[in-house]
């Protein structure tokens, strides 16, 4: 019955959209909140495996953002780490049903496998898909509202009932459906939220890992931020390996904040990207490894304007890309003064894998990581310092050998990527308002 009283709250318009919040959670205007876990937190896998299947999913996702870049273009939740990102837990509907769902700053569609997805074309997930026509607070969204079109990076269309539908394109693959409006509840705070109810699934077999779907925490009016009016989120990764079972958090709106970390918090503005794009863009300008700050102009990182209406670099923040990628000529620096510090320390990397041509495979004795493999840091525009430890760039790839998993981004493509890889254990907060980024190291199974 308490659950029930949980979702009796939402009384907001289908097409406003605008965040409701449960006294009992928080209060008014707290936001809301989510546990986040690992999507591959559930397999039996060993930390090898989890790496060779994050490399994988990574590849995928750097498909996605070629082809995003080359177009132009307060909540709460618990949150655990996936072969692709981390996986939020809520529930949908009244009576409620439970879902659970990637959550990416790369995208903005909300999204979850309903139960009318077309025989054998919707991805295996591990709970059962979200039924429409048994929800009380479910209602379609008409092809005639303006949140129909509100997205660019979406193509929609009216379908034979006015209803709007919806196509999103991943690297993974594509989804299909209709919009609809849905009472959401959160580990804290609710919302009534555009959504889609996903009907066709054509994607990379196991990219989901068993998830319902996707949430959007990007830049466009139909992403969980921008629905419910947030001016900042804030998140907390917990460790890939040797978490002790521990979530991280997601928090959206007044409850987003920094603090309770064990460092100094940076912060560093915003890069403005390109009209309609999802990504969240920052200025990068320099690496240092250990004591060595390395030769790299700071031009290589800029987003620059090609032609009118297309971009090309610039580097971004994901949730959804496992591990960082840099501009060729960053990751050529980056590995040569690498090469030279460890010298005496390399190995061979385990038989079939030695890079893949653009990527030069550097690895040591996987006992040694802590001892020899230096500290790498990001210089950030305005002093901004984000020192990564060696365990937040390099991973076990065997049980006697780790290796470096920033990659190259290739010889053509331009655009870097600080991957969630990079991110654990660090408290990071968008600042939307006032259009910056802060982190700050964390020990997030603490928190």
């Amino acid at each position: 019955m308490a659950r029930k009283l949980f979702f009796l709250v939402l009384m907001c318009s289908t097409t406003a959209l605008i965040t409701c919040t449960n006294g009992g959670s928080g209060g008014a205007g707290a936001g809301l909140q989510m546990k986040l876990i690992h999507v591959d937190a559930k397999g039996n896998y060993t930390a090898e495996e989890l790496v060779r299947r994050a490399v994988a999913a990574g590849k995928q996702r750097l498909a996605f953002l070629d082809a995003a870049m080359a177009g132009g273009g307060g909540v709460g939740l618990p949150v655990h780490w996936a072969t692709l990102q981390y996986v939020a837990e809520y529930l949908i509907g009244d009576p409620p049903q439970r879902v659970e769902a990637l959550i990416d700053t790369g995208s903005d569609l909300i999204w979850t496998q309903c139960s009318t997805c077309l025989r054998k074309v919707c991805a295996k997930q591990s709970l059962p898909y979200y039924n429409s026509s048994a929800s009380s607070t479910f209602a379609p969204v008409p092809c005639a509202a303006k949140i129909c079109a509100a997205n660019d990076d979406l193509i929609h269309f009216c379908d034979l009932a006015a209803g709007c539908s919806v196509i999103a394109g991943y690297g993974a693959g594509a989804v299909a459906g209709t919009l609809g409006s849905e009472a959401f509840a959160f580990q804290s705070g609710t919302a009534e939220l555009a959504f889609g109810c996903v009907t066709f699934t054509r994607i990379i077999q196991g990219a989901l890992q068993g998830a319902s779907g996707l949430i959007g925490l990007g830049r466009g009016r139909l992403s969980l931020v921008s629905q419910t009016g947030a001016t900042k989120f804030s998140y907390c990764l917990t460790p890939y390996f040797h978490n002790n079972g521990a979530t991280g958090h997601l928090f959206v709106g007044a409850s987003a904040s920094l603090g309770g970390g064990h460092g100094d918090v940076m912060t560093t503005p915003f890069v403005k990207g390109p009209k309609g794009s999802p990504f969240y863009y920052l200025p990068l300008v320099g690496l240092t490894v250990g004591e060595t700050r390395l030769p790299i102009p700071s031009t290589v990182f800029d987003l620059r304007e090609i032609a009118p209406g297309f971009f090309s670099g610039g580097v971004i923040i994901d949730s959804g890309s496992p591990f960082t990628s840099l501009v060729h000529d960053a990751y050529d620096a980056l590995a040569a003064e690498l090469t030279a510090q460890l010298n005496g320390s390399l190995v061979a990397p385990p038989a079939g894998d030695d890079g893949d041509g653009d990527t030069t495979t550097l690895c040591v004795a996987r006992r040694e990581v802590g001892r020899v493999v230096p500290a790498v840091v990001f210089h950030f525009r305005g002093g901004a310092d984000m020192a990564v430890p060696a365990e937040n760039y390099w991973a076990p790839v065997d049980k006697a050998t780790a290796c470096m998993v920033i990659g190259s981004a290739g010889p053509y493509r331009r655009q870097s990527v600080i991957g969630n890889y990079q991110q654990q254990n660090m408290r990071v907060l968008y600042d939307l308002a006032n259009g910056d980024f802060s982190f700050q190291a964390a020990d997030c199974t603490a928190l």
